[in-house]
């Protein structure tokens, strides 16, 4: 039976779909709010620059959020249930916080606006926790790839509201009155929390088992649990490989564009943050639907592959030179093979998690990525130097080969994983 296009993409006008868009809208909110957008207040109040730097480590919980997820698998509040309960109180504290940073200066009161900032963050990684695990105990196995699709729609554009949309904002009203509203649109994601059903009420935990009764049995037992799945050790290390080409060639695209190709900063800032975010939600969406059709390992494997393919791509600028049109290509590729990317490895870390601790091994996984993202990132300097720029991108992209050929061993995992078709 010949497959219709639109099928493949018509579990997107689901009620889950839906839910998925707006949480991960609320997911992506606060992000810039902490960081470019903070940043830019910092540069219109006068703040000079090292301490525009500093603030950078505002961002820490988002790392070590890892360290209280196990309470929210835990604890139970007393309304609305395990996960929307902790859902709704990360909301209520985020909008109060971000509405609160708003009146005070970074100029005259840097420590203050500092603390509000880590909180914003904290806040801001408490939600995330609960909402990763809420979304892999929402979505039937089969529903993980095109959730992570368009959760990554939803993420990107929350933030180019509180990104770009707060900037322009900023230029005809208060800072005070940016962060108000910003604060404000978060209840977006408080509607989506009293809409969203229970996951927990209607249908066994995948385990048959009761969330953890102790903080000990919370804080122990995710990691022994673990590790007794068969090819533990393999399924970690996939999961900080599996995109270390990729990250690697995107912590020197940057300087590779501007400095070497030469193109302007306004050139790049257009394409990337427009053109690439848009094709970054392309790839999310068309990643997720074809991850209806095929497995989970094909779609690790296929779009693996394509990942190398779109680091590959940007030697093409060497033989171009400073041509748009070029630059689009290869921005368009990188971005929607990203996104692809992206759709099938959280649809794996989401099938790596036992129900009974999700919260605290989603983060734990999640924190897992990031090494590969800041070990991997530090080298790449000193590799371009070393071999020059076109080798640099050829051996990212051999840097896919391992992971890809890790999936050989990928029967091995099945039995601990929650799979699609």
């Amino acid at each position: 039976m010949k497959t219709n296009i639109f099928d493949i993409f018509r579990i997107y006008f689901t009620k889950k779909m839906i839910l998925m868009l707006v949480l991960g809208f609320a997911s992506g909110m606060p992000l810039a709010l902490t960081s470019s957008t903070l940043a830019a207040w910092m540069v219109t109040e006068g703040v000079d620059i090292k301490t525009i730097g500093i603030f950078s480590l505002v961002g820490l919980p988002y790392a070590f959020k890892f360290l209280w997820s196990p309470l929210l698998d835990r604890f139970l509040p007393p309304f609305l249930g395990r996960r929307r309960g902790w859902m709704l109180i990360t909301q209520g504290a985020l909008i109060a916080t971000i509405a609160t940073l708003g009146f005070f200066s970074p100029a005259s009161q840097p420590l203050i606006v500092a603390f509000w900032a880590v909180a914003l963050a904290f806040f801001s990684a408490s939600q995330d926790i609960v909402l990763d695990a809420y979304r892999t105990e929402y979505l039937a196995p089969e529903e993980r790839g095109p959730g992570a699709g368009i959760w990554i729609m939803g993420y990107r554009l929350a933030i180019l509201v509180s990104g770009a949309l707060a900037l322009i904002m900023s230029d005809h009203i208060s800072w005070r009155s940016v962060y108000v509203i910003m604060g404000l649109v978060m209840l977006v994601g408080v509607a989506a929390t009293f809409l969203c059903p229970d996951p927990e009420a209607g249908r066994p935990l995948r385990h048959g088992a009761a969330p953890p009764q102790s903080l000990q049995e919370a804080v122990v037992q995710p990691f022994v649990e673990f590790f007794k799945r068969p090819g533990a050790v393999e399924i970690l290390l996939f999961v900080i490989i599996y995109k270390l080409g990729d990250v690697a060639a995107a912590q020197m695209t940057t300087p590779y564009i501007l400095q070497h190709i030469g193109f302007s900063r306004t050139e790049l800032g257009t394409i990337f943050k427009g053109f690439g975010m848009a094709a970054t939600i392309l790839g999310g969406i068309v990643g997720g639907a074809l991850m209806t059709k095929w497995d989970l390992r094909r779609s690790l494997l296929v779009f693996g592959i394509l990942q190398g393919v779109s680091t590959i791509s940007f030697v093409l600028l060497e033989f171009t030179g400073r041509q748009l049109w070029a630059l689009s290509t290869v921005i368009g590729i990188e971005n929607i093979c990203g996104g692809m990317g992206t759709a099938a490895y959280t649809a794996l870390l989401m099938g790596l998690c036992n129900t009974r601790f999700t919260a605290t091994q989603y983060a734990l996984l999640s924190s897992l990525m990031a090494v590969s993202r800041y070990v991997t990132g530090a080298p790449t300097g000193f590799l371009v130097v070393a071999v020059g720029w076109i080798w640099f991108f050829v051996i990212c992209t051999a840097l896919a080969a391992p992971g890809l050929l890790l999936l050989i061993r990928y029967r091995k995992w099945a039995g601990g994983l929650e799979t699609g078709p």
